[in-house]
């Protein structure tokens, strides 16, 4: 479902065959604002007949076919929604952030970001805040440590989870990718290289619960010896990845190819590994997950899962605008299926 269809009728060159006009388009267009735009679309009586007029002719000329869901959002809000960050140096926040904001954006609605992790550093009330500036809605992003706070807005305004599965709650709607998927993934490509002594940097969370049992079965159902199987928890940070790699590769028996909760762990397992001179791929394969812009740099190269980030961030979005009129509608749960973007820091073992 697209938050804005244009009609390849009629619409100039510089839209027409690339995207659907916007919004903001129409707004430019006719020289007047996004609101002056939306009060039109709602047929509101505040709005001189020479301004609407110019409206009309922009959306006609742009080929403008406004979405029932622009149309429903109402002037009474606030225009802004709330979108809570666990931890803003992460990197894979950055294309589902792209996927929010360019579907909000479509319908003038602003996203305001907070990085809970920095406000519980400092004593702030994340969630209170953002209350406080009477958001419509609020996107919670990741695993978050204020998840008795999302409980409670959610009795009073919609709330959408985008990429973590906490709290669940039966109004609030949920988009991710499935991670006992992508952990299967990950896993069976290690053992197709021919690894079997394959270790797992486990996660918070029910998302990383999800992606060891992937991890875990996977391995049970290879037949790979239990002993040539190790877990080790890192969290989701460079620095907790690095600290469970050196525990793992400082063992009696180290693994050949370690599987990463996220992207970053796996970088700290590449510093642990050079720390010991130990050689990617060639002594250890590492494989991560996110497929963040980190692991596309090409002296990086690392082997990822694939998660979808920016459909994942589109859909939560397209989830929040709809909720705005049904509060308490059931939930819904939206689940992208993964795939594994082979990069260098995957081999066979010597």
């Amino acid at each position: 479902m697209s938050v804005d269809e244009a009609s390849p009728e009629g619409a100039p060159a510089s839209v027409r065959g690339r995207r659907a006009a916007t919004i903001r388009d129409v707004a430019a267009h006719a020289g007047v604002s996004k609101s002056v735009v939306s009060r039109v679309l709602r047929d509101e009586p505040n709005v001189s007949d020479e301004r609407r007029e110019r409206v009309r002719a922009a959306m006609t000329e742009l080929g403008y076919r406004p979405n029932s869901i622009a149309r429903g959002l109402s002037e009474a809000r606030s225009g802004t929604v709330g979108v809570v960050i666990n931890d803003l140096r992460n990197p894979w926040y950055v294309s589902l952030i792209e996927g929010l904001a360019t579907t909000f954006d479509a319908v003038d609605v602003a996203p305001i970001l907070v990085d809970s992790r920095l406000d519980h550093r400092v004593g702030r009330d994340t969630v209170g805040t953002l209350l406080s500036r009477q958001v419509d809605g609020l996107v919670v992003v990741g695993t978050t440590e204020a998840r008795v706070d999302v409980e409670r807005a959610a009795q009073s305004i919609p709330v959408v989870l985008a990429g973590t599965l906490e709290p669940d709650l039966p109004t609030v709607d949920i988009s991710v990718d499935d991670d006992l998927v992508g952990a299967r993934l990950a896993t069976e490509h290690l053992l197709a290289l021919g690894h079997r002594r394959i270790a797992h940097i486990q996660g918070p969370g029910l998302v990383g619960t999800l992606r060891r049992q992937g991890f875990e079965q996977t391995i049970a159902e290879s037949g790979a010896a239990p002993d040539a199987v190790a877990l080790e928890y890192g969290g989701m940070t460079e620095e907790g990845g690095h600290a469970a790699a050196a525990r793992l590769l400082d063992s009696a028996s180290p693994p050949t190819a370690i599987f990463g909760f996220n992207d970053m762990t796996c970088l700290g397992a590449m510093s642990a590994a050079d720390d010991r001179g130990i050689s990617v791929p060639a002594d250890l394969s590492l494989i991560g997950y996110d497929n963040t812009q980190l692991a596309g740099l090409r002296h990086i190269s690392l082997t990822s899962v694939d998660n979808g980030n920016f459909t994942v961030g589109t859909q939560a979005a397209k989830f929040l605008i709809q909720r705005m009129d049904r509060l308490d509608s059931p939930q819904r749960i939206y689940r992208h299926t993964p795939g594994v973007v082979v990069r260098r820091t995957t081999a066979a073992p010597r």
